[in-house]
């Protein structure tokens, strides 16, 4: 089994910066290989932010593009997600997630194997 615990959500202000981390643990955490960061909004489907592949490689959403940063230590099972130039609709709870596998390609067409509880960002003046 594998837990993702998530840390670091908040609130800020228009234009500000927030930083999140997740780590995973659990006899099972050995075999992760891709994590990610998904969001969920009111009355919106959750939705890819950034996953970051066991080579490094990632995949941002557009809306996050230029603004977001994914990073990683795999040596950890450890993913970040700096969040700069942050606005209102950047409020959402925000999901770490995890996977076995080891590309993005595959992920995105079979979906995460583990996820967090969620932490929450507001982005409110």
């Amino acid at each position: 089994q594998v837990q993702l615990v998530e840390s670091g959500g908040g609130l800020a202000q228009p234009g500000g910066s927030l930083r999140l981390s997740c780590e995973a643990s659990g006899h099972s955490s050995v075999n992760v290989k891709t994590m990610g960061w998904y969001r969920q909004s009111p009355r919106k489907e959750r939705e890819l932010v950034v996953i970051i592949d066991n080579g490094g490689s990632t995949k941002y959403a557009d809306s996050v593009k230029g603004r977001f940063t994914g990073s990683r230590d795999s040596a950890k099972k450890a993913v970040y997600l700096q969040m700069d130039s942050l606005n209102p609709e950047d409020t959402a709870l925000y999901y770490c997630a995890a996977s076995e596998e080891y590309t993005i390609a595959v992920v995105m067409d079979y979906g995460m194997d583990y996820w967090g509880k969620g932490v929450q960002v507001t982005v409110s003046s």
